[in-house]
């Protein structure tokens, strides 16, 4: 039975209506198996000899419109082994609810407030699960962010005493994905010497690729910048003479397609990409 000693943290904000986890773990692949969200539901974090009916079966209690509290208990009552578990979970409400069994390795401890819950065992010290929790408390910006900012100052501050391995990253907002989908950032990495630093620089690409910018923040593609831009994609190799047609192509070739718009406004981080693929072409 697998038993991924690790830390984690649950958490929800519901002014921006997304629910999330962040792991890490010295596991293989801990975010296939111990990190669970669902928009307008909530998330689940399940470690410490992992037993995923807590993620399945939590979800869908709050589905059903049970809190964390009464999902985390009815889960637990048909567990035999609950006591070698740990389990945080937040429910569509902001409400929380966490579970360190008798049996998980020290140190082994929860720490819970408004909207979140941080967890872990067989860590260093508490202070992994205290800076966890005081870290997603001080930050602001959306969930994704706050919840690293949390993992990586929990890695900091001692993290699993084995060391680290795999660790992830999921928020789920309706209709905040790609295309459409309710899964907004779902981010692994599987099997790192330093995995909390290499999801950073994952969610950074996420947030060129799949990220917004405010539609009043967008630029007038008119005059010389429609200039500037249209010399930049024909440098490329994108040269209809259509400008919509050729900033179209460049961007489903570079999947930036999300961040496009027509021709009459460009987004400035899709403006900073195309700069920076000139200069690398006229570096080359």
């Amino acid at each position: 039975m697998p038993f991924p000693s690790t830390y984690s943290i649950v958490a929800c904000d519901l002014d921006r209506r997304e629910w999330g986890v962040a792991v890490q773990s010295r596991f293989l692949a801990v975010g296939a198996l111990a990190a669970w969200a669902e928009a307008e539901v909530g998330a689940v974090a399940t470690q410490s000899f992992l037993n995923t009916a807590y993620g399945i079966e939590g979800l869908s209690q709050m589905r059903q419109g049970a809190s964390a509290r009464e999902a985390l208990e009815r889960v637990r009552a048909g567990d035999p082994e609950a006591e070698t578990r740990q389990v945080g979970m937040v429910d569509r409400d902001g409400e929380t609810a966490s579970h360190t069994g008798a049996e998980c390795f020290e140190w082994a401890g929860h720490r819970a407030g408004q909207s979140y819950a941080a967890q872990g065992n067989m860590l260093v010290t508490l202070a992994t699960v205290d800076a966890l929790a005081e870290t997603f408390g001080a930050t602001d910006g959306p969930l994704a962010r706050r919840l690293l900012a949390a993992l990586a100052a929990a890695q900091a501050a001692g993290g699993d005493r084995r060391g680290q391995q795999s660790a992830a990253l999921l928020v789920a907002r309706r209709g905040g994905g790609y295309g459409g989908a309710d899964m907004a950032v779902d981010l692994r990495v599987d099997d790192h010497t330093a995995p909390v630093a290499e999801l950073e620089r994952l969610l950074g690409l996420h947030e060129l690729y799949f990220g917004s910018t405010p539609r009043e923040e967008w630029l007038a593609l008119d005059g010389d910048l429609a200039a500037e831009v249209r010399g930049a994609l024909e440098r490329l190799g994108y040269a209809t003479g259509e400008l919509g047609a050729d900033l179209d192509a460049w961007a489903g070739t570079e999947n930036l397609e999300e961040r496009v718009d027509g021709a009459q406004r460009i987004d400035p981080v899709v403006l900073g990409e195309l700069r920076r693929q000139q200069e690398e072409q006229a570096d080359g």
